[in-house]
Parts: structure tokens; C-alpha cells; sequence
């Protein structure tokens, strides 16, 4: 059994995404963005067809979550909060950034630095490093945990 944390699960977390997003782009020729696919939902101007398809998408994605917190909790340790004013400013914060760098880690971590595109290799070290700070200034300037 895989057990959570270890290098072993990660490395399969990460094949799956991989696989997802090879098989969506082989099926579909569409690069797997979630920020993008939610965007995508909620256009009016997207036929009813794609909207459905990245509307079962994302939902099997969340279904997948809350699978795995179901089925083995301890996977995902401190990743809930019920601070719903964290919770809110924390959405916020990652839509304003998803839309400020054209992208989520989804499509420019995965998808666009499989495709040695720059614009995702600079945004991607853009995410990188801010999530470095974040952890650092939360954890040691304000005495928090993560």
C-alpha cells in the first residue's frame, strides 16, 4: 500500500495527472487547464456540447477528491479548513492569479512545459516561487502552519 506523503504515491498522483492530460490532449486536442475548463463552462458564447464535456470533467476531478478524503483521509492531511473567510480569500486569490497569468499550474505546469512552451516555463517559476514565499512568510513571519 502507498503510503501518503511518500515518493511512491506522488509519483503515482503525477502519472495520472500526466495521463490525463496526455489523454485529453491525444482524444480531444485540448491542453488540460483547469482554470481554463472552468472559464470554459461558464462562456456562453461555447457550444453546449464543450460546456457539458468540461463540466464532467471538473466534476470527475472533484469526485476524485473527495473519493480519496473519503476513502483514505489521512492522505490529505491539513487540507481542509473551515475558516470560510480564508476558504473565500484563498478562491479569489487563485482565480485573480489564474486569470493575471493566463493559466493555472494545470495547463502551464504540466501541459505547457511538456511543450517547452516559455510563456509556461516563466509562469510556472512565477507559481513556484510564490508558493515558496507564501510558505516561508506564513510559517516564519506570521507563525502560522500550513
Amino acid at each position: 500500500m502507498l503510503e501518503p506523503g511518500s515518493i511512491a504515491a506522488a509519483a503515482l498522483g503525477g502519472g495520472m495527472i500526466g495521463l490525463a492530460a496526455a489523454l485529453l490532449m491525444g482524444l480531444n486536442g485540448r491542453v488540460l487547464g483547469v482554470s481554463g475548463m472552468a472559464a470554459g463552462i461558464i462562456t456562453p458564447a461555447a457550444p453546449l456540447r464543450e460546456r457539458l464535456e468540461r463540466g464532467v470533467f471538473l466534476l470527475g476531478v472533484l469526485a476524485g477528491g473527495l473519493l480519496l478524503a473519503l476513502v483514505l483521509p489521512q492522505a490529505l492531511p491539513g487540507a481542509y479548513s473551515h475558516d470560510r473567510v480564508l476558504l473565500i480569500s484563498a478562491g479569489l486569490l487563485v482565480g485573480f492569479g489564474t486569470r493575471l497569468g493566463s493559466g493555472c499550474t494545470s495547463g502551464h505546469g504540466v501541459c505547457g512545459i511538456a511543450r517547452l512552451s516559455p510563456r509556461s516555463l516563466v509562469a510556472t517559476a512565477i507559481f513556484m516561487a510564490s508558493g515558496i514565499v507564501t510558505v516561508y512568510v506564513v510559517r516564519h513571519v506570521l507563525g502560522g502552519a500550513l
